[in-house]
């Protein structure tokens, strides 16, 4: 039911496209602010690019889409502001997931939720519910999170695991870790893209992006359309992704 101009496949035996795609959508400030506007009108339109993103990771197979919209850290802009972004994120939450069910969408809210209030925390439970069971796209909202958070949490339940002998202390993995991190239904992201010109993590994802390809753009978030996003696929497409191996172990891999 997802549909939208397809990109085409120009990739001349480089990577297919990626399954998981993370992104920073930075820049929704500076947009309005170039424009007269409030700071929340950026947001609001920022929400349009969500739903275009949404249409084009169907069309072009991508089964994992994780977004940050608001960090551990976002706390400390003007109350006001905050304000305004929990309103936003709440009437995201009333007016669009029945979009999304629509559309085969499953939705997953991810951070410190205990934070939010009763009404957002019941917003994101029903969420969660109504599209549990969706499956042409995974469409995770990154909300009150941060990279080191996720591992300090991580951490404490392994240490609570230990205490009570459900876990042996010599057994501790990486796939342990990655197992209690907020993001264990998902696969690693195989693109991250961070718009706004800006780039760094920014405390997203931390352990998560170990081996994502990296896009940064100038492009305010705003005004990243269909041809960024395909832009950014396509670059992606024809990077070589080695994983420790030599290029030609690789090419010999790709090739037999």
């Amino acid at each position: 039911m997802l549909s939208f101009r397809r990109l085409k496949d120009t990739s001349g035996g480089g990577h297919p496209m990626p399954l998981h795609v993370a992104v920073i959508m930075d820049g929704n400030g500076r947009w309005a602010r170039k424009r007269g506007l409030p700071r929340i009108a950026g947001h609001r339109r920022g929400m349009e690019v969500v739903r275009k993103l949404v249409r084009l990771c169907g069309e072009n197979g991508v089964k994992y889409l994780t977004l940050f919209a608001f960090s551990s850290e976002n706390w400390r802009r003007p109350a006001r502001e905050v304000q305004l972004l929990m309103d936003l994120f709440a009437s995201a939450l009333e007016n669009e997931v029945k979009k999304l069910h629509d559309n085969d969408v499953k939705l997953h809210i991810i951070g410190d939720l205990d934070r939010f209030g009763e009404r957002i925390t019941s917003l994101i439970k029903d969420a969660e519910s109504l599209t549990s069971n969706n499956q042409s796209l995974t469409l995770t909202i990154a909300a009150n999170y941060g990279g080191r958070w996720d591992i300090a949490q991580a951490c404490q339940k392994i240490v609570k695991q230990v205490q009570s002998g459900e876990l042996d202390d010599q057994a501790i993995t990486e796939e342990t870790v990655g197992s209690l991190l907020c993001t264990h239904f998902l696969p690693e992201p195989d693109l991250f893209i961070r718009t706004g010109g800006e780039q760094r993590l920014s405390n997203y994802l931390l352990w998560q992006l170990a081996y994502a390809e990296l896009y940064f753009t100038d492009v305010l978030w705003p005004d990243f359309d269909d041809e960024e996003f395909l832009a950014a696929l396509q670059g992606f497409s024809k990077r070589q992704r080695r994983f420790g191996q030599t290029g030609e172990q690789v090419g010999q891999a790709t090739n037999a």
